[in-house]
């Protein structure tokens, strides 16, 4: 009798659960990018709302924005270098919840900032949990020297750490806040 292809035997409810939250946090997060630069208003327009939250220059803002959000949305999706586009999740909520939803409150209802942490965090405990087999960083680098740096305390870390230094370095050198009326 011929034995089954071992490839997937080894694959769990645990990775395909990791799978199906990557796919659906990162396919959103790039779909919101992809509308940035290509939906009704464009980047040009993206760049005028930019500069009305008080992220100027507006155009490079709505560039950074779309772009980061279309790699970190399908980095996650695919599951390569895991921590990195994680924290990529964690500059982007974070900015958009400190510029645009604090002062709304939690519920998103009202505007407020509950969809950022949501995804901020769904992002952040991917990096912690790995990857799982179904992904990109098993596929080609389980058996590197950087595997370790993929999951664990370690992504975690990454995850947030470089999430919130870029995060609270952009604000700090770019967020001017319009002067109230």
């Amino acid at each position: 009798r011929r034995p089954r292809c071992s490839k997937f035997a080894s694959v769990t409810a645990y990775d395909v659960g990791l799978l199906v939250l990557r796919l659906v946090l990162g396919l959103t997060m790039a779909a919101h990018g992809y509308n940035k630069f290509f939906g009704g208003g464009r980047l040009p327009g993206t760049a005028g709302w930019f500069e009305s939250i008080g992220m100027k220059p507006g155009m490079f803002h709505a560039r950074v924005a779309a772009t980061t959000e279309v790699s970190a949305g399908l980095g996650l999706a695919v599951g390569l270098l895991t921590p990195i586009p994680a924290a990529g999740f964690v500059a982007l909520m974070f900015v958009a919840a400190w510029t645009v939803h604090r002062h709304n409150g939690f519920f998103i209802v009202k505007e407020g900032w509950e969809y950022n942490l949501v995804l901020a965090t769904a992002a952040v405990a991917v990096a912690a949990l790995g990857a799982g087999r179904l992904s990109l960083d098993y596929a080609l680098l389980r058996n590197s020297a950087i595997s370790e740096l993929l999951h664990g305390w370690w992504g975690l870390a990454i995850a947030v750490g470089l999430g919130l230094a870029g995060a609270i370095g952009q604000l700090a050198i770019f967020y001017r806040p319009p002067a109230k009326a």
